[in-house]
């Protein structure tokens, strides 16, 4: 079973790295690593670095840099977190590559659920962004539900499925930011590390953008409490 479920993973990296190289104009690609490392029994570290693309490599749309230190609310659960994040961003204006920079401070909640097979994660995320040339707040909503396949639970050499959305409002006008939908397959390595990929659906400005998405997930405890 755990060489089919390699080949599967391996076929999905082949078809999502075939559909980039055939639609490079039309999908692009981030490349996404997740930590979130306990420190002691309440506290964890979470750090992450994405490399987004307006293509499958090469011409760099954004590099984001995001850490924080979080506390459970109560065992493994209901985690409330502050933390700081870097964005570079490299956009086209008129047809011309253009570069700019925003520090964001954010503040989280995440509460997970399970019900039977289905894992269920909702985040409330506050973010103060300074921009160049403007200060701005926004909320996001994200829920995520995963689904083992070939096992009951999340445990190691589990394939899964892996679904989210998430909705990004200003507590300005426009009210409205964006809007991402999600659908995933993921691989449980063990019982810290999980790789993802799939394609996510970005709505905004009323233009839609579609993204592959491959990200690999770091939870290797730095005590052993």
């Amino acid at each position: 079973m755990g060489n089919k479920l390699r080949k599967v993973f391996l076929g999905l990296f082949t078809m999502a790295a075939t559909v980039l190289q055939a639609q490079k104009n039309d999908l692009g690609a981030w490349y996404m690593y997740f930590g979130n490392n306990k420190i002691s029994k309440k506290l964890n570290f979470h750090n992450e670095i994405q490399y987004r693309n307006f293509d499958a490599i090469g011409d760099l749309e954004q590099l984001l840099i995001r850490t924080g230190i979080g506390y459970d609310l109560t065992e493994n659960n209901n985690n409330v977190l502050v933390g700081y994040g870097f964005i570079l961003s490299r956009p086209y204006v008129n047809g011309e590559k253009t570069e700019n920079t925003e520090h964001r401070i954010f503040q989280q909640y995440i509460t997970k659920q399970k019900f039977g097979r289905f894992n269920i994660q909702h985040r409330y995320r506050l973010e103060e962004r300074f921009l160049e040339d403007d200060f701005r707040m926004r909320f996001r909503y994200y829920v995520n539900l995963n689904i083992p396949i070939n096992n009951k639970e999340m445990v190691p050499k589990t394939l899964y499925a892996s679904v989210y959305n998430e909705i990004f409002l200003h507590l300005d006008s426009p009210v409205f930011d964006r809007n991402r939908v999600y659908g995933a397959l993921g691989y449980v390595i063990n019982k810290n590390m999980r790789i993802e990929a799939g394609y996510m659906n970005q709505i905004q400005e009323n233009k839609n953008r579609g993204q592959i998405q491959i990200g690999f997930y770091n939870n290797i405890p730095f005590t052993k409490d």
